[in-house]
């Protein structure tokens, strides 16, 4: 026999004697790699708390009628012209300027927020003899309808920007926007030495109708005492400034033209 396939025959012979492992037993199994499509589980998600809102302090109701002690006449035979939301760097400086032509003073009842963003303004209509108003700060028409403290604290805040502006100016008056008094509020003003300031006529010029509808509603309203009501910022008031020329020196001459009192 050739020395090859003796070597051979030896190998397996030793092969099958010692086997290859233990009989009657499968080699384990590997452990199989994850899949590749598995994902790992998603991680909690949490929800954030939800934010807290303080509620919004509730308004006191709307009187049905207006409170008792309102200022509608001038106190005298003379007609009182009321200018409201200013100063206004286009439309101030114009009703000022109509007024001086003509001779007459008018009270301006001025916004905290506009007095303070236009101290010069402010300034001038006092120098100019006319008469500063308090027409709380930024226009609030539910402002009486608000706690004693928060009416206190905007009217203060308003008269402290009118000074501000015009340190010796005196302020008489306190005009609630859009009329919507409170016998809290008359009450809290007079306390400040405030008195209310409402009005008998009424245009509504704040709606911007013609000049020629602002002259006749005036007109035909305007009688000796009368409280005229109109703008002179707020919005668009060429309307107003062009009915001015006209009902100005047409009211002086009929009534004459007076500071309430």
């Amino acid at each position: 026999m050739r020395p090859r396939a003796l070597s051979a025959l030896a190998l397996g012979l030793v092969l099958l004697v010692t086997g290859c492992g233990d009989p009657g037993k499968s080699p384990e199994k590997a452990a199989a790699p994850p899949s590749a499509s598995a994902s790992p589980s998603p991680a909690p998600v949490t929800k954030p708390s939800p934010t807290h809102t303080p509620a919004k302090p509730k308004l006191r109701p709307l009187p049905k009628k207006l409170p008792a002690g309102l200022h509608r006449a001038s106190g005298s035979k003379g007609v009182a012209l009321t200018f409201d939301d200013g100063p206004d760097p286009r439309y101030t400086p114009q009703i000022l300027a109509q007024l001086r032509t003509a001779g007459v003073k008018a009270t301006f009842c001025v916004v905290g927020k506009q007095a303070k963003r236009y101290p010069e303004l402010v300034a001038r209509i006092a120098r100019e003899g006319h008469q500063l108003c308090n027409h709380s700060w930024h226009h609030d028409v539910n402002l009486g309808r608000r706690s004693p403290a928060e009416i206190r604290s905007d009217l203060e805040r308003t008269n402290q920007a009118i000074h501000a502006a015009a340190p010796k100016a005196p302020i008489t008056w306190f005009r609630q926007p859009g009329g919507r008094w409170t016998a809290e509020e008359v009450t809290i003003a007079g306390q400040m030495g405030l008195r209310p300031l409402h009005w008998s006529v009424d245009p509504q010029d704040w709606d911007h109708p013609p000049a020629k509808t602002i002259i006749k509603r005036v007109t035909g309203a305007t009688r000796h005492g009368s409280v005229v009501l109109m703008h002179d910022a707020g919005g668009d008031r060429a309307q107003t400034m062009a009915a001015c020329r006209h009902l100005i020196p047409d009211i002086k001459r009929r009534y004459g033209i007076a500071l309430p009192r």
